[in-house]
């Protein structure tokens, strides 16, 4: 099919939908990974992915002992034997169930708070002041960022026998207070949440750097401070190796090593009792994170979605 020219001149074709512009060939189309159904598809996998241990861990807390070994996974038990379930976590071996939820609770929710008020500060030194060397010791920062914690676990282990903590309630929680992810998230969140126009002000009116730090900046950066808080805490939470290789003593293991000791104890003694008990526990040891998370869900997404927007 020809477009009427000009006399004279050549016929135009003219172009069809399946002609890119420049006549380079046919238009490239979306592939379908990419169109609607595809990411769809993906993200339905990504939920179940997510969703599926969390359904089998609910319903296999509900059942009894012969229950669990006896029926599917994802198949409701005979009787619904929660309440059972967790009256026996917390009375067996005196209440060493509650007592491991306390110590997680100290390691984790005063360690992270501590951990999130020394990152935020050094993030905004690291931002806002002026120091020789600022930009070099950042570098150290980020070096610590690369570093993984179980790579840390070994050393850590024998600068604490120098010192004395091996299997110390200060063994597990001082490594706790150093986090270098959260020094960097708190420059960035430092740039895009504090003016330097109000810093400036502030000093006018004669205000000291610790002053100006309390009462200006870290109100201001609060949904930063959130987030720093909810990444240290859930890291803490979740620790095993560090406890695992620092702690002998029962007293003093965090949830998730003496969940562990549970397991190992039905695995290989075949009791199958600690099996169940490691079931409800983990169930019982998911419940504070998603508390945590639904209460400061409103300044953790503020806080993620930081810089975003100018």
């Amino acid at each position: 099919m020809t477009r009427v020219a000009p006399a004279g001149t050549d016929p135009v074709p003219e172009r069809t939908d399946r002609t890119r512009p420049g006549g380079r060939g046919p238009a490239n189309r979306p592939s379908l990974l990419l169109s609607r159904a595809g990411v769809t598809a993906m993200l339905g996998l990504a939920a179940l992915y997510t969703l599926l241990p969390m359904l089998w861990l609910v319903l296999s807390s509900t059942k009894s002992r012969q229950d669990l070994f006896a029926t599917n996974g994802f198949a409701p038990g005979k009787d619904f034997a929660l309440a059972d379930n967790l009256s026996y976590l917390f009375e067996v071996d005196n209440g060493i169930f509650l007592r491991w939820l306390l110590n997680t609770v100290l390691y984790a929710g005063v360690g992270s708070l501590l951990a999130t008020v020394f990152s935020v500060a050094a993030g905004y030194a690291f931002d806002k002041l002026n120091f020789p060397g600022k930009e070099k010791l950042f570098s150290f920062v980020l070096l610590g960022v690369m570093v993984p914690g179980t790579a840390m676990a070994i050393p850590l282990y024998l600068i604490a026998a120098e010192a004395g903590l091996v299997n110390t309630f200060w063994g597990v929680f001082i490594p706790g207070l150093v986090f270098p992810f959260g020094v960097y998230l708190a420059r960035v969140f430092s740039a895009s949440y504090i003016p330097n126009e109000v810093l400036e002000a502030a000093r006018v009116d004669g205000a000291g750097e610790f002053r100006t730090f309390c009462r200006i900046a870290l109100p201001m950066i609060a949904p930063g401070f959130v987030t720093i808080f909810l990444f240290q805490f859930t890291q803490i939470w979740n620790s095993f190796f560090l406890p695992l290789v620092m702690l002998s003593d029962k007293d003093l293991f965090p949830v998730n090593l003496g969940l562990y000791v549970w397991y190992s104890s039905a695995l290989s003694q075949g009791h199958p009792q600690d099996y169940l008990l490691a079931i409800v526990g983990s169930l019982v040891s998911v419940i504070p994170l998603v508390v945590l998370f639904l209460m400061l869900q409103r300044f953790w997404k503020s806080g993620m979605t930081a810089g975003a927007v100018k």
